[in-house]
């Protein structure tokens, strides 16, 4: 198949990667109900959980502020009208989505038990390969050399 005739890019199930980011967070409630495994941290060591929420939350809002200022989309599989670079994007070429992972990781550490820690994990690398390496794909055949040189200078994650 060419390009020109390849269907449209959609996400996973149609469901962008705030919903995905909600759906982890109802496995992890289900998971500390259901299968409250190992370590079970009291309060109120748990409200350590807030920091990395808060930083996760705030870092994933700047970010789609930025991609605002700059008139770009924030829509995976959506053309972007501009190359972002710096804030937020200075130090990771996806803070949005190292927001969402961040805030999972506080969320698991609120909940006080093992199981809800694998969902941070498994979220990252499902948005890894649903959406990451698509959008660095585009990315990288829309911006060549200018997005090749950010890639060199920013690490994806962190």
């Amino acid at each position: 198949m060419s390009p020109q005739s390849d269907p449209p890019k959609k996400p996973p199930l149609g469901l962008l990667p705030p919903t995905w980011f909600l759906l982890s967070i109802g496995l992890m409630a289900l998971l500390w109900w259901l299968a409250p495994a190992m370590v079970h941290v009291a309060w109120p060591w748990t409200a350590c959980g807030a920091l990395p929420i808060a930083v996760g939350v705030g870092l994933a809002v700047v970010a789609d502020q930025q991609f605002k200022r700059h008139g770009t989309t924030v829509m995976p599989f959506q053309e972007s009208s501009a190359l972002v670079t710096g804030g937020a994007f200075a130090f990771s070429r996806h803070p949005m989505y190292l927001g969402m992972a961040v805030a999972l990781l506080g969320i698991a550490i609120a909940l006080g038990v093992l199981t809800p820690f694998v969902v941070p994990v498994g979220f990252a690398v499902f948005v890894h390969v649903a959406f990451v390496r698509h959008e660095e794909r585009d990315m990288a055949a829309q911006f060549g050399k200018e997005y090749l040189d950010y890639r060199k200078r920013v690490r994806c994650w962190l």
